[in-house]
């Protein structure tokens, strides 16, 4: 591109005829303000860009267009960024059939711009000339910034008063931007702050026909924010974009990325950034990883003197196979986080796989997997065992193979620690079986398995005495002499703190299995899923239902609450 662009310069020299002084002077002027030699030559008023231009489309046999006599089709603006045209000097400005259009280009001869060009539009382009003053006019003229609607800048205004934490975006600023860009990036930023100030788990951006909505998920329930205009939705997601250093211009294909943001207290937090494209845009969600929530010690996740013991049992032993389970949102990768942290001690080397790495630990080499190039769990299983591990643990148990060598290390002196999407712990053996892994080896090697749901808590701010009926409780579970024990049930009524809903907060229930020799040799025969449970229910499993019901016993949550996050274990007793 150097030598078309000395081309061009010598093609300007000759047809102004500048004098070697008046070279001096406009080399110097492109030194000082940054011109381009053109923008040089007419600040000078040595002569008529125009000239040039025509001459550029006589040499290169291409059309020239006087832009200021055109109106470029606003469809056809659409299909290339302002920041492109301006960093390129070039504008679009006709459609030819269906496949083509016309761009108008001050340097009509570099062919590797308009290759990038016809990718980005995905149209085949035809090429005239225009001068680079009048095409910088033309974009100026034409790219008007779009103004946000007033309703969107009340709600920005509403929002950021009510939004005590300020965040700054790790590398970007509002500087040198326009009016109407400031003001989306300024709401993007009050979204992530009131994420981050509601302490939501995910922020959920999505974008229909005629509106858009932005919603957060607060202690497992979506709750509506706000709706800005349908025509922000674009540069949102653009801005959003941009923040998780992601490709602007694909909009066909789904992406993920991360962003940083650091609070006013200095305190960073991360954002896992999804990217999908739907019927009428791109849905975005982004869930809120910040270390300051959390919590990685076991003593604090409300678990009984028996779990608390059952599981640190379990972790302390030299070898063996511990699993958690639970569908998405469910707490797991903070128990695990807390199970890891129990036994990080500098006498013991703890390797992890996952996908993705959401908090960074001390202590624990942690490693990201990444399917796209190849490399994913059992992969890293199989560089683990060269590494001299004591503590494996691996993100997801996802098919045989990850399962065979995840079992074959816990038999060979490792603890293996991983997860497994399941309803309950004793659905974890059937799966397994399923997976491919031989019922003799499930039955040696499995130590523990937890099972794990979040219910929300009762708001400590609003929450009063409740009297529910016994018919109720009854139909939950509660055994009939056990009644009394639920004399101290709690609701909350809804206050500013909790915004009305009565919860402030979650709290884990859990069905821990411990591998009993009744139980091993059920794994062995082969027993059903039902008949598993109930063997493992008279060795004293404390189900999720039952783990649930004792929340609500001791006030901390409501029966909505245990009837959404488990299911009855009527029926279990009868085999």
């Amino acid at each position: 591109m150097s030598n078309v662009g000395s081309n061009n310069n010598k093609l300007v020299i000759s047809e102004s005829q500048l004098t070697e002084e008046q070279i001096k002077k406009v080399n110097q002027l492109r030194q000082d303000k940054g011109l381009s030699f053109l923008e040089a030559i007419q600040a000078l008023g040595y002569r008529d860009p125009e000239i040039h231009a025509k001459k550029l489309a006589e040499q290169y046999s291409v059309p020239y267009l006087d832009l200021s006599q055109f109106k470029p089709d606003p469809s056809v603006l659409k299909l290339v960024s302002p920041k492109f045209c301006r960093t390129h000097k070039l504008i679009p400005v006709s459609k030819v059939g269906e496949k083509s259009i016309v761009v108008a280009f001050a340097n009509p001869n570099d062919l590797a711009l308009r290759g990038d060009l016809s990718s980005v539009t995905q149209k085949t382009i035809q090429a005239v000339v225009s001068s680079e003053v009048k095409i910088i006019e033309a974009i100026a003229q034409f790219y008007k910034p779009k103004r946000v609607s007033n309703k969107f800048e009340k709600q920005l205004k509403k929002e950021e008063i009510r939004t005590s934490t300020k965040v700054e975006v790790e590398g970007l600023n509002i500087d040198d931007v326009g009016e109407s860009d400031a003001v989306v990036i300024k709401f993007v930023n009050s979204i992530l702050a009131e994420a981050i100030q509601t302490k939501a788990s995910d922020i959920h951006i999505e974008v229909y026909e005629k509106t858009a909505r932005v919603r957060l998920r607060i202690d497992g329930k979506l709750q509506e924010r706000l709706h800005p205009p349908k025509s922000a939705a674009s540069s949102i997601a653009s801005r959003i974009k941009i923040m998780s250093k992601l490709d602007i211009a694909e909009k066909r294909r789904p992406q993920d990325g991360r962003l940083k943001v650091r609070r006013s207290s200095g305190k960073e937090v991360d954002f896992r950034v999804s990217v999908v494209p739907v019927l009428f845009g791109e849905k975005i969600v982004m869930r809120l990883l910040d270390q300051s929530n959390l919590i990685a010690d076991l003593n604090d996740l409300y678990l009984s003197d028996g779990e608390l013991s059952l599981i640190k049992d379990s972790i302390s032993k030299p070898q063996g196979m511990v699993l958690m389970t639970g569908p998405t949102g469910s707490g797991k990768t903070t128990t695990i986080y807390s199970i890891l942290d129990e036994i990080n001690t500098k006498e013991i080397n703890i390797s992890t796989a996952e996908d993705p790495v959401e908090y960074n630990l001390m202590g624990i080499n942690q490693v990201q997997v990444n399917s796209e190039i190849g490399f994913n769990f059992s992969d890293a299983l199989r560089s683990f065992l060269r590494q001299d591990p004591d503590v494996i643990m691996v993100g997801e148990i996802r098919d045989r193979e990850t399962a065979e060598i995840s079992f074959k290390a816990a038999s060979t002196g490792h603890l293996v620690v991983s997860t497994l999407h399941t309803n309950d712990s004793v659905s974890t053996v059937t799966r397994l079986v399923d997976i491919g892994v031989p019922p003799y080896m499930v039955s040696e090697v499995l130590t523990l398995v937890i099972a794990q749901r979040l219910v929300r808590k009762n708001c400590s701010s609003c929450s009063q005495p409740h009297q529910v009926e016994e018919e109720a409780l009854l139909e939950l579970g509660v055994k009939k002499e056990e009644l009394p024990l639920y004399n101290n049930l709690q609701k909350g009524v809804g206050c500013s703190k909790c915004n009305n809903s009565g919860y402030k907060g979650r709290m884990p229930i859990f069905e821990i299995l411990q591998m009993t020799t009744a139980l091993r040799r059920a794994i062995i025969l082969e027993k059903t899923n039902a008949e598993l449970k109930s063997i493992a229910k008279k060795s004293g499993l404390i189900t999720l239902r039952s783990s649930a019901l004792s929340r609500l016993k001791e006030g901390y949550t409501t029966i909505e609450e245990v009837v959404n996050s488990s299911i009855s274990d009527e029926g279990l007793d009868e085999h």
